[in-house]
Order: structure tokens, then sequence, then C-alpha cells
């Protein structure tokens, strides 16, 4: 990588980031190319490698970033709050999940490749945020229901999340395809999944 300055570095990075993430919005992760996120970039293609080397990075790299906002809004509530009732505190982490679609339609959908295909130290930065999220979700758990099990809430919650997007999103052909096979199925949204589950683990009346 040529010598510039950590804050053009980061710029950069962050540009080729947001440029990913709008293209995601409306295109599907197989369709997206390196190509296609330098149009809307400021700089060309072959500057990208610069700072990623694949399109898998690139959408690691946005992953991270969720999470380590998700963290900080997590670190935020238990500084908040001397106490929350169980009630309460799952409808903050719905809340603060809601924010976060990107991070669990990827989840949902992406996750293994953007690892596979990542370089050591970028699956390194990223498995840092992701750890952040972990210890961020048991500084609240230790803080407001110190007699829960917070491994157990960890190891139940965080694989969950990787489903929570099929059944919040789904597109006109798969509802399509739902009524045609005669399943009864029903959207709900991000909030309330996530809620009902939080509040169940903490043993909250449902």
């Amino acid at each position: 990588m040529p010598k510039s300055s950590p804050e053009l570095t980061a710029s950069r990075r962050e540009e080729i980031v947001n440029a990913c993430e709008k293209l995601y919005q409306t295109m599907s992760f197989k369709d997206i190319t390196l190509k296609e996120i330098s149009v809307e970039t400021s700089f060309s293609r072959p500057s990208i490698y610069n700072y990623f080397q694949t399109k898998e990075e690139i959408f690691l790299a946005l992953m991270q970033r969720e999470y380590e906002l998700w963290s900080a809004e997590l670190d935020a509530l238990s500084e908040k709050h001397q106490a929350m009732s169980v009630e309460d505190f799952s409808s903050a982490l719905a809340h603060s999940l809601e924010k976060r679609k990107q991070l669990l339609k990827l989840l949902a959908m992406n996750h293994y490749d953007m690892e596979e295909n990542s370089r050591p130290e970028r699956l390194t930065e990223f498995k840092t945020a992701y750890g952040a999220s972990l210890d961020a979700v048991r500084t609240c758990l230790d803080k407001f229901f110190p007699d829960t099990n917070r491994e157990q809430f960890i190891y139940v919650f965080f694989p969950f999340l990787f489903g929570v997007y099929p059944y919040a999103v789904a597109t006109d052909k798969q509802i399509s395809a739902m009524k045609e096979a005669n399943c009864k199925f029903e959207l709900h949204s991000i909030y309330e999944i996530i809620y009902l589950c939080a509040k169940q683990l903490l043993g909250g009346a449902l």
C-alpha cells in the first residue's frame, strides 16, 4: 500500500465500506463486484486493492462496523442505567438490533463466505469487534441480571441472531411460494422476534 496518513487510510476504507453498504441495499451479495463498488467511490478500482483484497473483506469490514456500533450502544445502556427490568432490557436489546438490519442480513446470508475469503489480519480485526459485542452483552447481564447464567444466554442468543432476518424479511417471490405451498407463516418484525427471545431467556413471562 502506498504511504498515506492514517486519517486518509481510514477515510478511504470508510468510503469503500459505505459504497458497499449502499449497493447491498438494492443488490445481492453475489452480484456486487469490486467494479460496482468502485463506481460508488471517488477513486479507481485498482486503488481499492490498497485497502481490501476481496469484496468479502469489504463486507466483513461492514459487518465489523455494525458490531462496533452495536457494542457502543450496549455499553452506553449499561452506563446509563443502574437497574433494568426483564421487559425493559429485552426491549432495549431488541431496539438496538432493530437498527442493525444490515448486520442481521449479513449473518443470515454471507457470514461464512466473508470469513473464508478474507486475510487473517482482517478476520482478526472483525473477531475483535465481535468479541466486544459479546463482552458488551455480558456487562449488561452482569449488571442487570447477576443471577442469570450469562454464558448460557450468550450461547443461545448469538446463534439465534443468524436466523432473525429470514423471519422478519421476505421477498414477494418468497411470500408467493409460501402461499402456493399452503405453508402457515407469519412475518414478525425484528424487534418482536428479538424481544420475545431475550425476554424468555431471562425468565420473563410471555
